[in-house]
């Protein structure tokens, strides 16, 4: 008999293929092979909202391919990605093929392992309707609100902008973030700060002033700094309490596709797609040595925390056997997930626990490797035991002042052997410093004391990390869309990235502010949330799509017509940015505008004058042809390269990027080619390279 087996990915077809043997004929849809066509609204919304699909332009011939084959097979087994997605391929799939729907022929692999391949294709099932619904209403609404929305804000602002059921929520959420900065005043305040030792020990630890008597004291200026730093002059400090206790602190459970995007960004300063992109390689498979062609770890994009018990035992096995007894809790740790997640399949784990990192670390990719690495340890420390601390708080009386000191010991490092997790605040804890032996009674000896100056600081603007988390904990998007969020408010120029912080454009804080004033449910993040859960309650069958897609078109389509029709004719006008090019006409200094194919510069005395230019960008290198200032340029599909303004005078072009570094040996300017070397690019011959400088932590996010 043969049998055929469709999967999204070519290199998981084939890692798939290599498990089933002979008998078996695997192929990859590239993903979906029908969706809605873009060029139409293709939702007929007076017939209940019925969706309009066709096949992907460019898949029409894979199609027919894929039904020869469908019909010369004795069998098809649907084996796409195990989330609504993938059901919803399966079922455009059967659609397509003619396939019965009611037939056990869909199949997933949580893990593409022997053991993870054989399990699915002994338990296949009918393809489940609601799991597709789930996705056809999301795709559905996500159409409605972006084509009838987008042109809305196009008109009003400026051409070519969009807005989305989850994009919108993201945006205002930065944008928000930006008005409790401006908004923010700070307030100075003071710290005393102290350093101490207890003769006959030599190790100095620290400790603040608290209070005075059993009052907690605000110190809001150096005046009062000062008096206090006056009163404790020639004063004596001496230990007036001792407390000590003991304390329990847990591993963090397996990721999730949000907290791995997060922890990669703080660990790896990696963006989510490049996050993403090496988990996916990992779980459809790499040829791992003496492992064979192999999946390293199970379905990455998942909001579950449930791990399987056969996974389990081996991460308990790999922790027994290298670490001993010890290191596992008395009784096993569950994490629980939250309600309204897909539990369909794992937390993100290793496929098998007791392949190391170092095991694979040489048939892998850097990016791959730390990937693994990160998943690995994680998985593997949420099962061990929890890390004992035995902490101590010291109370120091000077002159009727109270001072604190903290700190800890480590009694038990249990899981923090392997890994612990990171925080978006990642300043020094003066109160994991050990403590010297104290009793009281004891005078200490002052070190140094001083009087510090602070002042509050303004919330954090969001990174991609901490966007990600907030979206996730208000319920707005799901894991396999946090990506395409920020992706596309910072395609859209809505944000801007300064560092690895998310500063809103002007363009983007009128969108927020036209939106909230016009569709204020686009941007409520309590009625997105609810929207979301409606949309899982499709999953399970206990809402129908097509009343929960009219409920939520009802609710968005009637201010949007109110909107348009009050606001015929007004046009929402932003700051230009002003460059320093001058116009040669009239004199006037150009601004950037947005047209039809980009960005130009134009004349800001329009209508009087007309002027405009192309926009192009000038480094700081000179032309090595006739020095002439080299300028960046764009291509239609928006690679960059560079020339010699001089054009057409001067035919000189490069795709390599200039440097703002000279040659040393005859004065041009430096352009780096890939492996980061620096070159001289003299036609005559001059042959000065060098490495190219390595740029900071900070500098080389993706």
């Amino acid at each position: 008999m043969s049998k055929l087996v469709i999967v999204e990915s070519p290199a998981k077809a084939k890692n798939i293929k290599g498990y089933l043997g002979r008998g078996y004929d695997v192929v990859a849809s590239m993903g979906h092979v029908r969706d809605l066509p873009a060029a139409r609204l293709s939702v007929d919304i007076a017939n209940n909202f019925e969706p309009k699909y066709a096949v992907i332009k460019g898949k029409e011939n894979f199609v027919k391919d894929l039904k020869k084959k469908a019909d010369a097979s004795d069998y098809v087994y649907l084996a796409t990605d195990p989330d609504r997605e993938g059901e919803a391929i399966s079922w455009h799939l059967a659609t397509l093929l003619g396939l019965d729907m009611k037939e056990k022929n869909r199949v997933t692999f949580n893990e593409i392992t022997k053991n993870g391949v054989k399990n699915g294709m002994e338990h296949p099932r009918a393809i489940d309707i609601d799991f597709v619904n789930a996705q056809q209403a999301r795709r559905i609404l996500d159409r409605l609100i972006g084509y009838k929305l987008s042109p809305f804000i196009s008109q009003k602002i400026r051409r070519g902008l969009s807005a989305g059921r989850v994009q919108s929520v993201a945006l205002r959420l930065v944008v928000d973030r930006e008005e409790e900065i401006r908004a923010f005043k700070p307030e100075e305040y003071w710290s005393i700060d102290a350093k101490f030792t207890n003769p006959p020990e030599r190790k100095v630890f620290a400790a603040a002033l608290y209070g005075k008597g059993t009052e907690k004291i605000k110190i809001e200026n150096k005046e009062q700094s000062d008096k206090i730093l006056a009163d404790l002059e020639n004063a004596q400090y001496i230990v007036t309490g001792v407390k000590k206790g003991s304390r329990k602190k847990n591993p963090t459970p397996p990721f999730t596709t949000s907290t791995l995007q997060q922890e990669a960004s703080r660990r790896l300063s990696f963006q989510a797609r490049r996050t993403m992109k090496a988990a996916q390689e990992l779980y459809e498979g790499v040829d791992a040595g003496e492992l064979g062609t192999v999946g390293l770890i199970t379905y990455m994009r998942t909001d579950s925390l449930r791990i399987s018990e056969e996974a389990r035992a081996a991460g308990n096995e790999y922790i027994t056997e290298t670490y001993g007894e010890k290191y596992l809790p008395k009784k096993p740790r569950y994490y629980k997930s939250k309600s309204n997640i897909q539990d369909g399949h794992e937390a993100i784990r290793p496929s098998m626990p007791k392949v190391t990192p170092e095991q694979v670390k040489p048939y892998l990719t850097s990016d791959q490797y730390k990937i693994y690495k990160l998943i690995w340890e994680r998985f593997i420390a949420s099962l061990m035991e929890a890390c004992q601390q035995e902490t101590m708080k010291i109370e120091i009386s000077a002159a009727g002042y109270i001072f604190n000191a903290t700190g800890y010991t480590v009694k038990f490092d249990g899981f923090t052997a392997l890994y612990e997790e990171k925080t978006d605040d990642e300043k020094s804890d003066s109160s994991s410093a050990p403590l010297p032996p104290v009793k009281e009674g004891d005078e200490l000896k002052l070190r140094s004391i001083l009087g510090n100056q602070h002042f509050t600081q303004p919330p954090a603007r969001y990174t991609e990390a901490s966007l990600t988390k907030a979206l996730e904990e208000n319920g707005v998007g799901r894991p396999s869309t946090y990506v395409t969020i920020t992706s596309t408010i910072l395609n859209r120029e809505y944000v801007k990235r300064e560092g690895k912080q998310f500063v809103p454009t002007e363009l983007g804080e009128a969108v927020t502010k036209l939106l909230e004033e016009r569709m204020p449910n686009i941007v409520n993040v309590k009625y997105t949330s609810k929207m979301e859960t409606d949309l899982d309650k499709i999953d399970s069958g206990e809402k129908d799509y097509k009343e929960m897609i009219r409920h939520y078109y009802d609710d968005f389509e009637k201010p949007l017509e109110k909107a348009k029709a009050e606001m015929q004719g007004v046009k929402i006008r932003l700051k230009e940015e002003e460059t320093d090019e001058v116009c040669e006409k009239c004199g006037r200094k150009m601004v950037i505008k947005v047209g039809r194919y980009g960005k130009f510069l134009a004349c800001p005395g329009y209508p009087e004058c007309k002027n405009t230019k192309p926009l192009v960008y000038k480094t700081t290198a000179k032309c090595p042809e006739c020095g002439g200032d080299v300028i960046e340029k764009k291509t239609k599909k928006g690679t960059s390269f560079f020339g010699c303004s001089n054009y057409p005078e001067c035919n000189f072009m490069t795709w390599d990027a200039p440097s703002d570094e000279v040659c040393p040996k005859c004065g041009k300017s430096l352009f780096k080619r890939r492996g980061n070397v620096l070159y001289c690019p003299d036609t005559e011959g001059c042959g000065f390279t060098k490495p190219a400088p390595r740029k900071k932590k900070s500098e080389t996010e993706e």
